[in-house]
């Protein structure tokens, strides 16, 4: 009987989010400070207000750390998205966004963000960047991704081997990729295929080689990797890397490694 009412008392009681993964939303208003850097530096954002996977930020953002500085430039994380002013954005040719999630950043930081991206600069996005339901500023789901996230494989089938195929090999960002990958992933759908504003696709997902959930299939061309111009500035969406391993594949790091320079250029 004391089971029983238990089991009713569970049934009944409000859904609460585990704290380790939804951690209690903050809004930064103080910027870090920056040390000196050399010009072409790449900033790090990690800052989330919604669903946080911290081994997998960890290990991407010590990856990216690693990659830039291999690529010779100087890089600097953060989770503090105050770091959104125009003052400090000017020292910055890339700015990576990892995993971002839930609303992080107040008016004056989006608008500074959005108009440094707009006078040149260059954004890449990995996995959860693009991977929010909840996005609310338009300018940000329309115009630095070109879609709306539907949602991802699921347990008990979220991690599965799956083949990527290549649609553009000669593009900056897919050098030295094989024009067919398999790797195991939490695959990504959205609600369209990016179009306009000098959208490339440059990764598509192959529907056959793994199992989607049914109502998240986008049939012959369900993209993965893309680019995009933002006027004057680029974006590049990577919807690759929840797990936290994949951050030492070296396919993977050789892919984010081409955004991050594919993105400090001066043309899209």
């Amino acid at each position: 009987m004391i089971e029983i009412l238990i089991a009713m008392a569970l049934q009944q009681a409000p859904y609460v989010k585990n704290p380790k993964y939804w951690p209690t939303p903050v809004m930064d208003e103080a910027a870090p400070p920056v040390p000196p850097l050399k010009r072409g530096a790449v900033l790090v954002l990690s800052k989330t207000n919604g669903f946080r996977d911290d081994e997998q930020i960890v290990a991407a953002t010590r990856a990216v750390q690693e990659i830039a500085k291999d690529g010779g430039r100087d890089v600097f994380a953060t989770e503090n998205a105050a770091i959104m002013n125009p003052r400090d954005l000017a020292k910055f040719r890339v700015v990576v966004l990892n995993s971002n999630s839930g609303n992080i950043f107040t008016d004056d930081q989006r608008k500074a963000f959005r108009q440094w991206v707009e006078t040149g600069g260059g954004v890449v996005l990995l996995h959860g960047a693009g991977g929010d339901h909840t996005y609310d500023w338009a300018w940000y789901r329309d115009a630095l991704l070109g879609v709306h996230f539907n949602g991802h494989t699921s347990k008990p089938d979220q991690f599965q081997q799956g083949d990527i195929h290549v649609t553009q090999p000669s593009h900056r960002v897919m050098r030295g990729i094989p024009v067919k990958w398999t790797r195991t992933e939490e695959w990504y759908t959205f609600d369209r295929v990016p179009t306009g504003e000098g959208t490339r696709i440059l990764a598509t997902l192959d529907e056959a080689s793994y199992r989607p959930v049914p109502e998240q299939r986008m049939g012959a061309v369900h993209p993965i990797v893309w680019t995009r111009c933002v006027a004057k500035g680029r974006s590049v969406f990577s919807a690759l890397g929840h797990q936290a391993q994949s951050y030492a594949e070296p396919l993977h790091r050789t892919l984010i490694g081409n955004a991050i320079d594919w993105a400090a250029g001066k043309s899209c």
